[in-house]
C-alpha cells in the first residue's frame, strides 16, 4: 500500500515539474527590410575606351643624319614653328654647294650661248651666215636656258633637304619624351625615324567599341528620341580610379562598317579637358545611357539571390511572413536592378540575411534606409 502512494506521489511530482519548465518559443528574429521603389532610371553600360589627343602629330626625321642638337623641354607645351631638332647639316650642306656650282656654270654657258646669238642674228640679216648657223644659235640658247633652269631646281631640292635638318613643330601642343637622344643616327630603320610626338590635350578624341548588339540597341534608342539630336546624348567618361570625369563628351564619329572579325564597330567621342587631367594613352571607361525607363522599380542588387539564371528576392507578407518571390529584371542600374516584373512599389523585401530566411518564416521587419553608393 505505502509503494502505492510513493508512486502516485512521484508521478504527481514530476507532472508539477514539467508544467514549470515548459519552453517558451524564441521571439521572430529582427530582419533589415526595405521598401521597392519606383523613380525615373536611364540604364547605363561601360564600354573600355582608350584615350588620344585632339590631334597627335608625329615628329619625324625627313632626313638622316646625327642629332646635333635638342631645343626643347621634355612634356612642357611648345609653339607651332619651335625649334625642336636638329640634325648635321654639313653633309647637305655641301649638296647645296654644288648644286650652286652647276648652276654657275649652266649661266656661263647660257651666256656664251646668248653672246654667239647676239653676232650672229646681224650677220644673218646681211645673208653673211647662212640660216642654219643662225637656227643652230638660237637652239643653244634654248638649250642653255633649260639647263639654267634644271640647275637651279637641283639647287631648290638641296635647300629643302637642308632645311629638313632643322626640325620643327608643326603645331601648338604638348611634347613628349624624345626617342632619340644626341649624337644618335636618326632617319633611317632600325634607327628613330618618329623622334617624338607633339598633342593637342585642350580637348581629346576617346575611342571605343560597340558590339553588334548595343549599337543596334543604342541606335533605336536614338531613334524612339528622335526629337533630341543624337549629339544631345552625353557621354560620361569612368577613370582607372573609378572617378566620373567632371566634363561630359559626345559622339562625333561613327565607323562606317563593323568589322567582321570582332563583330564591333568603332565610335569615337570627343571631351573638353580644360585642365589637361587626361592624357593620350591612358586606358577609361565610357558610361553610355542605353534606355530610359519612366518610374522604373529598382531595389538593391544585395536583396536579389540568384539561381540558375532566374532571380528571387523574399518578400514580407501579411503576418510579416516572408514568401519567395521570382523577379524578372531589366538590367542593373547603378547598384541596384531595374524590376520588370514580379515586384511593385511599395512592396517590402528582404535586404539583409538572406540566407537566414525561408518561405513562412515570421520575421520582424525593421526598416532599413539604403544609401546607393553612387553619387550623382
Amino acid at each position: 500500500m505505502k509503494s502505492r502512494f510513493a508512486a502516485i506521489g512521484l508521478t504527481l511530482l514530476l507532472f508539477s515539474c514539467g508544467k514549470d519548465q515548459t519552453v517558451q518559443a524564441p521571439p521572430p528574429p529582427q530582419i533589415h527590410v526595405i521598401d521597392v521603389i519606383s523613380q525615373k532610371v536611364n540604364l547605363e553600360k561601360d564600354f573600355v575606351a582608350q584615350i588620344y589627343g585632339k590631334m597627335d602629330i608625329p615628329i619625324r626625321a625627313r632626313t638622316e643624319g646625327f642629332l646635333e642638337g635638342i631645343h626643347f623641354q621634355e612634356g612642357r607645351m611648345v609653339k607651332k614653328g619651335d625649334l625642336l631638332y636638329t640634325v648635321d647639316p654639313d653633309p647637305l650642306r655641301e649638296n647645296v654647294n654644288t648644286a650652286m656650282s652647276q648652276l654657275a656654270e649652266a649661266k656661263v654657258s647660257l651666256t656664251q650661248a646668248e653672246n654667239d646669238l647676239a653676232r650672229y642674228q646681224p650677220l644673218a640679216e646681211i645673208n653673211a651666215i647662212s640660216q642654219k648657223d643662225l637656227d643652230a644659235a638660237i637652239s643653244k640658247k634654248k638649250s642653255a636656258e633649260a639647263m639654267v633652269e634644271a640647275a637651279q631646281s637641283r639647287v631648290n631640292f638641296q635647300n629643302i633637304q637642308l632645311g629638313y635638318t632643322s626640325i620643327k613643330s608643326p603645331i601648338s601642343g604638348l611634347i613628349g619624351k624624345t626617342n632619340a637622344k644626341v649624337g644618335e643616327f636618326v632617319g633611317r630603320d632600325p634607327n628613330p625615324v618618329i623622334l617624338n610626338t607633339v598633342s593637342i590635350i585642350d580637348s581629346v578624341r576617346v575611342e571605343f567599341f560597340l558590339s553588334e548588339n548595343d549599337y543596334l540597341q543604342l541606335f533605336r534608342e536614338y531613334q524612339e528620341n528622335h526629337n533630341q539630336a543624337q549629339r544631345s546624348q552625353p557621354l560620361k567618361l569612368i577613370l582607372a580610379d573609378g572617378s566620373v570625369f567632371n566634363h561630359e563628351g559626345y559622339v562625333d564619329f561613327i565607323n562606317r562598317q563593323i568589322d567582321a572579325n570582332t563583330g564591333t564597330i568603332l565610335v569615337q567621342a570627343t571631351f573638353p579637358n580644360p585642365e589637361s587631367l587626361i592624357r593620350p594613352g591612358q586606358f577609361a571607361r565610357v558610361r553610355a545611357s542605353i534606355r530610359s525607363v519612366e518610374n522604373g522599380v529598382i531595389i538593391p542588387q544585395r536583396a536579389v539571390n540568384e539561381f540558375q539564371g532566374r532571380f528571387f528576392v523574399f518578400v514580407v507578407g501579411e503576418g510579416n511572413q516572408v514568401r519567395q518571390q521570382e523577379v524578372q529584371i531589366l538590367g542593373p542600374y547603378r547598384d541596384y536592378y531595374l524590376i520588370d516584373s514580379g515586384l511593385k512599389e511599395g512592396d517590402q523585401v528582404v535586404l539583409e540575411a538572406l540566407q537566414k530566411v525561408a518561405e513562412g518564416l515570421v520575421i520582424e521587419p525593421v526598416p532599413f534606409q539604403f544609401e546607393s553608393q553612387y553619387k550623382d
